[in-house]
């Protein structure tokens, strides 16, 4: 819900890279819905409506709750009946009034070149596959093993480039932590490391405990099968430190877009959302609010902040007037509560 509430609040200002501009159309804060201005990437749509990214996650939510888990026939089945026909290939088509660059990449290849499913992904490097493979963190947080296995598959889907998957891959493993109760702490990297000395995240490592480097007659990890480093893993606990470090200050803290950057590439946007999921770890709207004023690809940042921040808060926390102002969110809602009832167990 806390993802499905940050896509909506930033459907409005949505992608001002001129934060002047910005400020002109809505204050020099948002703190609620908004309607999108005419002529922007949403125009048309109404405060507390979806984009794209959002339709999409509802799809995915919707598979998992029917099929008991994830089923990539089914979820596939779903794209290509309920979302591609409602698309042309270009950038402002579809639900939400923008499709973003993976999707019609899967889209040209699978309807006009008629590819099959598997030889669909493409090689934009953004968080698209993170807002919709979230659902698969949630269901799977139990089983470490199974989230990182369903989430790679789903991401090549329409996202080819391995260092993307593997980053997307690590915001689940973190998410799956935080539903556990995890706290996105200084600790939290080594609980993944762990994970990976484990065999149960596919990640290459040599190092030792604490990073400390591998100790003579250590055999080399098999590759195969591996991604080829495990640093997505690092950077959570690392912007948790900056993040609780009383010298290192970003104020206000939107301006976390103009230290990682403001535009929509992953390693742009997961940095600013662990920091701002660390340090508003029980604060749900100011979390999701600096994420939003922060500009640029302020959707996506507020998508990965606000699943980051329900999972540590809980729904009880989260305002009302979110929920209240959300379209469709009593249905959303159950969806996500029929998906918890559903988890598997450890």
């Amino acid at each position: 819900m806390g993802a499905f509430i940050g896509d909506a609040l930033a459907l409005g200002p949505h992608w001002y890279y001129d934060l002047d501009e910005l400020h002109r159309d809505y204050g020099p804060w948002i703190s609620d819905y908004t309607d999108p201005k005419p002529g922007r990437y949403h125009a048309g749509l109404r405060a507390g409506q979806r984009s794209q990214a959002g339709f999409i996650l509802e799809l995915t939510l919707r598979s998992l709750v029917a099929c008991g888990g994830y089923d990539e026939s089914d979820f596939c089945h779903r794209l290509d009946e309920e979302l591609f026909p409602l698309l042309d290939g270009t950038p402002m088509s579809g639900p939400g009034g923008y499709t973003s660059q993976s999707i019609r990449e899967a889209w040209r290849r699978r309807v006009e070149q008629r590819l099959p499913w598997g030889k669909t992904g493409g090689h934009a490097d953004t968080t698209e596959a993170i807002e919709r493979t979230l659902a698969l963190a949630v269901y799977y947080a139990l089983e470490p093993q199974h989230l990182a296995g369903a989430i790679t598959q789903n991401t090549l889907l329409t996202q080819a480039d391995e260092t993307v998957v593997s980053m997307t891959v690590a915001y689940g493993a973190v998410l799956g932590l935080l539903v556990q109760g995890h706290a996105l702490d200084a600790g939290l990297s080594g609980k993944l490391m762990k994970q990976v000395k484990d065999g149960v995240l596919p990640f290459h490592a040599v190092t030792g405990d604490r990073l400390q480097p591998p100790r003579p007659g250590d055999p080399e990890p098999p590759r195969v099968g591996l991604f080829a480093s495990p640093d997505a893993l690092l950077t959570p606990s690392y912007m948790a430190v900056a993040a609780a470090d009383p010298t290192i200050r970003i104020e206000p803290a939107w301006k976390v877009s103009l230290v990682y950057g403001m535009p929509c590439a992953i390693y742009h946007q997961l940095p600013a959302a662990y920091y701002l999921a660390a340090r508003f770890s029980d604060d749900f709207e100011s979390a999701v609010l600096h994420a939003v004023n922060g500009g640029g690809q302020n959707q996506a940042r507020a998508i990965l902040t606000g699943a980051l921040v329900g999972a540590q808060v809980g729904l009880p926390h989260i305002p009302q007037r979110f929920l209240g102002g959300l379209e469709n969110a009593a249905e959303l809602g159950r969806l996500a509560a029929e998906l918890v009832a559903n988890m598997p167990s450890a």
